[in-house]
């Protein structure tokens, strides 16, 4: 990187890329979720990253560094914390990540919950999870309506906590009115700081075929903010389908962010051995350069 004769440090900026983006859309460059990635953090501090996360208030930032066990490794990094896994910044990583080494259509990425395999057909990118961790939800039916403001009666199979490299509760109902109807209340998911300190939930339900319809909920300086696209979740349901004895294998189709005007589109297989994969289209927007 260059000094300026200030003394300050210009960075390559990403590749502004969105991740999970819908191809039959009027304007695909606009769905997804949008991704910030900055392709050399060599020698930058975990609090310059935490505030440049914050400068660009991206659902996510990523920072790619060398790694010795993958391709690269990559740290990422919301408005408030670091994450040890998301999806959606895995994949666009990746996209990155092929352009800037010259590598094929199948690279690793070292992250704090480990190397994540990701391969790509074109720019459709799909990752390979974790294989999943589960806890139940502890508390009524009830107390989990009463935090997401639905009936009880809007609640269908059992909600439980699961873990693919990013913990989140993952509560069907009963109908995509309800999933619509959601509103999580911030107290509610405060409250849930006991058991995990970044509480999320992710609520989801049958819209038809193999199609759901979801949303994504997590506290951002304890305000409630909604995600775009959200594929560490779509691995976590894949996780609940796996705890559920779900057939296998399964193919799902999930559509994300239409109330929030950002509509994404993210594709879940598990196949007969419980494997888990999530993957989506990946659209590059721009670069620039920033200084710090």
């Amino acid at each position: 990187r260059d000094k300026l004769v200030t003394g300050v440090q210009t960075c390559a900026l990403p590749i502004f890329v969105n991740v999970f983006a819908d191809a039959t859309a009027a304007q695909p460059a606009f769905t997804g979720n949008p991704l910030a990635v900055f392709e050399d953090a060599h020698g930058m501090s975990s609090e310059t990253m935490q505030a440049l996360a914050l400068q660009f208030n991206l659902s996510e930032t990523v920072f790619v560094l060398p790694s010795v066990k993958a391709t690269r490794r990559i740290r990422i990094f919301t408005t408030a914390f670091e994450m040890p896994f998301a999806g959606h910044p895995t994949l666009g990583s990746a996209q990155v990540v092929r352009a800037l080494t010259g590598a094929d259509n199948s690279i690793t990425l070292e992250t704090r919950a480990g190397v994540i395999p990701v391969a790509a057909r074109g720019d459709t990118w799909t990752l390979t999870a974790n294989a999943p961790q589960i806890r139940p939800w502890t508390h009524s039916r009830e107390a989990l309506a009463q935090m997401l403001n639905i009936n009880a009666d809007d609640l269908a199979d059992t909600p439980l906590w699961v873990n693919t490299g990013n913990e989140q509760l993952v509560v069907p109902l009963a109908s995509v009115d309800a999933v619509r109807r959601c509103r999580a209340d911030a107290a509610g998911l405060i409250a849930e700081k006991a058991n995990n300190p970044t509480p999320k939930v992710y609520v989801w339900a049958n819209r038809g075929g193999e199609d759901l319809q979801v949303r994504f909920f997590l506290l951002k300086h304890n305000a409630v903010w909604e995600d775009h696209g959200t594929g560490s979740a779509a691995a976590n349901l894949g996780g609940w389908f796996v705890a559920r004895e779900t057939p296998l294998p399964l193919h799902r189709v999930i559509h994300q962010g239409e109330p929030i005007g950002r509509p994404s589109k993210l594709l879940l297989d598990v196949d007969g051995a419980s494997g888990i994969r999530v993957g989506g289209l990946a659209i590059d927007l721009g670069s620039g350069t920033v200084a710090v």
